[in-house]
């Protein structure tokens, strides 16, 4: 069994951060009652859901992803480039204690989760309006010791790096390649690579959990790409927390096998 790690829709999801898109009204009934059919899509990946509750006061709290990082053998409590939502972090860190150590992020480094992108050993982060170079620099300082290799992308247009790019695979992205100008070279250049459809720009962002992708269902001729190379996908609606610039990487965070052992 998994971990999924989720946060309710707070009710004030309207008064969320936005950066690149036009302020819409969100129907926060609706987006809750797709929250609750995204969950059970990661309950049945095998995951163990644990939601945590949001007030009035974190309108983007559904977006786990943001304030932490977890791996194996860390999580890093992220410090989030919108001063806004720091104060999201500390019911994140208590739940995470629990199955992690954890490293705090310390001024001035800022960083979003949905800026970093890990495929195996490899950490790619997203240089961008959330993630700065302190931030990159105290990922690597953290997590070199345990042999990962850290490489900063420019985000450019978009919000955060997994806006453009996710891994569907062990050595497989799904990737706007129009968000990543650095392509066909660059840091992606040894990975295999499914282009999103071009009428389907916001299409990059996909959950991986085991051999089961779960995928915006506004996104279908994506979607056939992806299934066209054998990919099992869980379809789910995520019409409102895509109008707060929101994703389906964005909603939980994944803990794998070794976090099942509390530390003591």
């Amino acid at each position: 069994m998994l971990i999924a790690l989720t946060r309710e829709i707070s009710p004030a999801i309207a008064r969320c951060e936005l950066t690149h898109l036009e302020r819409e009204a969100i129907d926060v009934d609706l987006a809750r009652a797709q929250h609750a059919a995204y969950e059970a899509c990661l309950r049945d990946a095998g995951c163990r859901v644990e939601r945590l509750a949001a007030g009035p006061d974190m309108p983007d709290s559904v977006f786990i992803e943001d304030v932490a990082i977890v791996f194996d053998e860390v999580a890093i409590i992220t410090r989030p480039g919108a001063a806004s939502r720091r104060a999201e972090a500390a019911a994140v860190a208590g739940a995470l204690r629990r199955y992690r150590s954890l490293h705090q992020m310390e001024p001035p480094a800022t960083a979003d989760g949905g800026d970093v992108l890990v495929v195996g050993r490899q950490v790619f982060v997203g240089r961008s309006s959330r993630t700065n170079d302190a931030g990159i620099d105290e990922m690597r300082r953290v997590l070199t010791p345990y042999g990962y290799e850290v490489t900063a992308i420019d985000v450019h247009g978009h919000l955060h790096l997994k806006s453009a790019a996710t891994a569907v695979g062990d050595n497989l992205l799904l990737i706007n390649r129009a968000w990543l100008p650095s392509l066909p070279s660059g840091p992606f250049a040894s990975l295999d690579r499914i282009d999103v459809h071009p009428d389907e720009p916001s299409a990059a962002n996909a959950l991986r959990i085991g051999d089961q992708i779960i995928y915006p269902a506004s996104f279908p001729r994506t979607r056939e790409r992806l299934e066209r190379r054998g990919l099992r996908i869980a379809s789910v609606e995520a019409s409102e927390v895509a109008k707060a610039e929101g994703a389906v990487t964005c909603c939980s965070l994944i803990l794998g096998l070794k976090s099942l052992e509390p530390e003591p």
